[in-house]
C-alpha cells in the first residue's frame, strides 16, 4: 500500500506556512512601506520565484545548474515580445514574426505563455544536458547561459541587441508578487510529492539503488529541469513587468550567482530553505544598499564603497558552506506543529523506493 498520502499530510502544512508568512510580509509592506520599500518587496517575491524554481530541479537531483536564468532572460523577452505596443515593435524590433509583431497580450495571458516558451526550451536542450552528471552537467548548463547570453546580446533585429527594449507595461505591485511567489511555491510542492519528485530524491540519495529499482534517471531529470523552468520564466516574465524594460546584461552571471547563494544560504535541498535564503540575502543587500549611498553621523556622511554588497554575499556563502552546509534550516520545513522545524520533504530512500512501487 502507498505511503504517499502519510508524506502529504506530513508536509501538506509547508507550503501553507511559506505562502501566509509572505502574504503577511505583503499586507505589511502595503500598508506600512513606502514606495521604494514595495519595489524592494517585489523584487524579493520575484527572487522567490527564481529560487524556488532552482530548488526544484537543482534541490531534487542534486544537480548544481550554472543556466538557469537563461530561463529567466527567455521568459522576459517573450513577454515583451507578446505586450509592447505594436507600434514601438515596428520600430525597434523588426526581425519579429509578423504574428508576434502584430500581438499585444495582457500580462496575464503573456506571462504563463512566458513560462511555457521557457519550459519548451528547456525540453529540448534539456534532452541532451540530461545525459550529463556531475560537473560535466554544471559545465553545461554555464555553456547554455552563455550561448543564450551571447544571441540575446547580438541579435539586433529580434532582441534590440545590447540596448534595452522599453515600452513594457509598469503592472507589476506588491499583490501581483506575492501571487507569482505563491504559484511558484504551490508548484514546487506538488512537484516535490507527485511519483516524479520521490523517483529523483531517490537518484540524488542513492543513484544505483534507483536504478536498479527502473528509475529513469535521465527522464525524471528532464521533468525537473522542465518544470523548473516554467517557474523561472514565469519569474522572469514579472521581472520584465516589474522594471518595464529589458536587457540580456540583467540574465548573466551576477544574477545566477546571487540566486545561487540564496538558495545555498537557506539550504538547497528544502523548499523552505529556497525562501527563507532569499529574505535573508534580500535583507542583506538592501542593508549594504544603504549603507553604500551613505548614513549622516555627526554632520558627515559615510558611506562604504561600491560593490561591497557582492563581497558581503560572497564572503557569508563561504562561511555557510564551510560551519553550516546544510544552510540556515538545515534543509528542514517550516511547520506550525514544530516550530521551525520538521523533518524534510524527502523520504528516506527506502520509503521512496516503496511509494514508487
Amino acid at each position: 500500500m502507498s505511503q504517499r498520502p502519510s508524506v502529504i499530510r506530513q508536509t501538506i502544512i509547508t507550503p501553507i506556512v511559506l505562502i501566509v508568512a509572505l502574504l503577511i510580509m505583503a499586507a505589511l509592506s502595503y500598508q506600512f512601506g513606502s514606495r521604494a520599500f514595495n519595489r524592494t518587496v517585489v523584487e524579493m517575491f520575484i527572487n522567490i520565484m527564481v529560487v524556488v524554481g532552482l530548488y526544484v530541479f537543482v534541490g531534487n537531483s542534486g544537480l548544481l545548474s550554472f543556466g538557469h536564468i537563461s530561463f529567466m532572460c527567455l521568459g522576459a523577452y517573450m513577454t515583451a515580445w507578446l505586450t509592447i505596443p505594436p507600434v514601438m515593435k515596428s520600430i525597434t524590433l523588426k526581425g519579429l514574426p509578423a504574428w508576434l509583431l502584430h500581438a499585444q497580450l495582457p500580462m496575464w495571458v503573456a506571462t504563463p505563455i512566458s513560462g511555457l516558451f521557457a519550459a519548451l526550451f528547456a525540453l529540448i536542450v534539456g534532452r541532451v544536458i540530461m545525459r550529463l552528471s556531475g560537473i560535466a552537467a554544471s559545465i553545461a548548463t554555464f555553456g547554455l547561459l552563455g550561448v543564450i547570453n551571447n544571441v540575446y546580446s547580438n541579435w539586433d533585429s529580434v532582441t534590440g541587441g545590447q540596448g534595452s527594449i522599453v515600452g513594457i507595461p509598469p503592472t507589476m505591485n506588491v499583490w501581483t508578487g506575492w501571487i507569482g511567489g505563491a504559484v511558484a511555491i504551490a508548484i514546487a510542492y506538488l512537484y516535490s510529492i507527485s511519483r516524479s519528485g520521490l523517483a529523483l530524491r531517490a537518484t540524488r540519495d542513492e543513484a544505483v539503488a534507483a536504478s536498479a529499482s527502473g528509475i529513469d534517471i535521465v527522464r525524471e531529470r528532464l521533468i525537473a529541469f522542465v518544470v523548473s523552468a516554467f517557474i523561472i520564466g514565469l519569474a522572469g516574465a514579472l521581472y520584465a513587468h516589474f522594471l518595464s524594460i529589458v536587457n540580456p546584461g540583467a540574465f548573466y552571471l551576477r544574477t545566477t550567482f546571487i540566486t545561487l547563494s540564496m538558495l545555498v544560504v537557506g539550504g538547497m535541498y528544502s523548499l523552505s530553505g529556497a525562501v527563507s535564503g532569499v529574505v535573508a540575502i534580500s535583507v542583506l543587500i538592501e542593508l549594504f544598499r544603504n549603507l553604500e549611498k551613505g548614513i549622516s553621523l555627526g554632520g558627515h556622511t559615510v558611506g562604504l564603497p561600491n560593490g561591497v554588497q557582492e563581497i558581503a554575499i560572497g564572503i557569508i556563502t563561504i562561511a555557510i558552506l564551510m560551519y553550516l552546509p546544510t544552510g540556515l534550516t538545515r534543509n528542514q520545513e517550516f511547520s506550525w506543529r514544530r516550530w521551525p522545524l520538521q523533518r524534510r520533504l524527502t523520504p528516506p530512500v527506502q520509503t521512496a523506493l516503496k511509494e514508487l512501487h
